[in-house]
């Protein structure tokens, strides 16, 4: 029985806000480096496209295509082509991308099985799989307090909820192994994607979401803890990334 999934950040300003500052210099360099003159490059999960963009200089008269389920992210104008569509679903042709890149998706996914089989057709034979995928359980917290601990606790419930898994990264070559890809590389990337204290007014913002809709003890208490952390003391955090290539 497939699980319904969902977008558990949302597209509120402070998420696209969070998604637009995001650059192919700082989230993929390890995907810039296979890229050459003439390469057609997918991004699926593209958002606001502002990784993809960066893909552009790259690759001289080749093509640069971003999808994404939810295309009212897409900017009015841009240098890349952008659709709306699914990674279960997607609107290009078998074999026909060079490098097909994903940046904070297979998190999100309920199924990431068939989403990888979908990457597996649209790649030429000898074509990369790029995928930069996060790991919530090696995430560094400095302090690591009892309110932190059951205010992630939460964050990770609500994003199960939505059909996701929040230590993605830790499976994901697991995943890529079994949908018949070759020379696996790993490589764990840790990077302060926010401040200890927006980390933790970021979660209480989305609990707090949650429970405006579905009133739930667990979420409360959680929500409690997460307000408790957002007005402590400051602190360090710093999130790990899997960065992943893989051959067809």
């Amino acid at each position: 029985m497939w699980v319904l999934e969902g977008y558990a950040p949302g597209f509120s300003d402070d998420a696209l806000s969070m998604m637009s500052a995001r650059t192919a210099s700082e989230r993929a360099q390890f995907v810039v480096r296979l890229l050459r003159p003439g390469h057609h490059v997918l991004d699926v999960g593209c958002g606001p496209g502002s990784i993809t963009r960066g893909f552009v200089p790259y690759v001289g008269d080749g093509r640069v295509l971003g999808v994404d389920a939810e295309p009212g992210q897409f900017p009015a104008e841009s240098i890349v082509d952008m659709i709306g569509g699914s990674v279960y679903a997607l609107p290009v042709a078998e074999e026909s991308v060079d490098v097909v890149f994903a940046h904070a998706l297979f998190e999100h996914l309920a199924r990431p099985a068939d989403a990888l089989r979908e990457l597996h057709r649209v790649l030429r034979p000898g074509g990369a799989l790029a995928l930069s995928t996060s790991d919530w359980s090696r995430a560094r917290l400095r302090p690591k307090t009892a309110n932190v601990t059951a205010a992630l606790r939460g964050h990770y419930l609500l994003r199960r909820r939505a059909g996701g898994d929040p230590f993605a990264g830790k499976h994901i070559a697991d995943h890529v192994s079994a949908a018949g890809f070759r020379e696996i590389t790993t490589h764990a990337r840790y990077r302060p994607d926010m401040s200890y204290r927006d980390l933790a007014r970021y979660v209480e913002t989305r609990l707090d979401m949650a429970l405006q809709t579905t009133p739930d003890d667990q979420l409360a208490s959680a929500a409690r803890s997460a307000w408790a952390w957002s007005h402590g003391g400051d602190g360090d955090f710093a999130q790990c990334w899997v960065e992943l290539v893989a051959r067809k």
